[in-house]
């Protein structure tokens, strides 16, 4: 596509794929502001076939992921390194994605606003690898953090990460499976000594990021 000419929201969709771990089009079809996702999956195919971007399915059952060729990442002077997709996290990566969609929709929160977790590492450069939120952003003068939890780590280590976002950010935001899991239970008891906690159901989330 010799003839092809790249616009303002190609380049939207350039840096959305790059920030996140995983985008499905259903997410960029948000994140890019495309009028419908038929029109959304129309200029991702054209990008496709421009060389821009490439797809790839990795679980039965969940969509395509889109990524960056390099070509695009040269345009956006991205990180060139192959993106590490691990299977078991996957699911876990979509689910933080329509959390940022649940909080431009509930929040009116800007995308260009959220810093994501890769951003985050990727400002203490990949060698310092501390905890970071999944992403955060600023609600008039209050930091959040926000952290997706759909399996149970080991206690002490989500206890380390809650009191660490404690001490960094005024609100750290949790999605959970639901109130009645382990981890729930585990915030709840948390919250009686970090008050700042708040917990959402992923049910909640799903209502407002196009997969319902």
């Amino acid at each position: 596509m010799s003839n092809f000419k790249l616009i303002e929201r190609d380049y939207v969709v350039f840096r959305e794929v790059n920030r996140w771990r995983v985008t499905l089009s259903r997410h960029l079809k948000t994140l890019a502001g495309f009028s419908s996702q038929r029109t959304c999956d129309r200029r991702l195919k054209k990008l496709i076939e421009a060389g821009f971007l490439r797809r790839k399915k990795y679980i039965y059952g969940v969509p395509y992921l889109y990524f960056l060729t390099r070509t695009a990442q040269v345009l956006i002077h991205a990180f060139t390194h192959e993106p590490k997709i691990r299977i078991e996290q996957i699911v876990h990566d979509i689910a933080v994605l329509d959390t940022a969609i649940f909080v431009h929709s509930e929040k009116a929160v800007p995308f260009s606003d959220m810093q994501t977790e890769k951003e985050l590492h990727g400002i203490d450069g990949f060698s310092n690898r501390r905890h970071h939120p999944d992403f955060i952003y600023q609600q008039g003068r209050r930091s959040v953090c926000v952290e997706v939890e759909l399996s149970l780590k080991a206690r002490t280590r989500l206890e380390k990460n809650i009191q660490s976002n404690f001490s960094n950010y005024d609100t750290q935001l949790w999605i959970v499976p639901d109130r009645h899991s382990k981890i729930s239970a585990i915030l709840e008891e948390q919250s009686r000594i970090y008050p700042n906690i708040q917990i959402i159901e992923l049910s909640e989330v799903k209502k407002h990021a196009g997969n319902h």
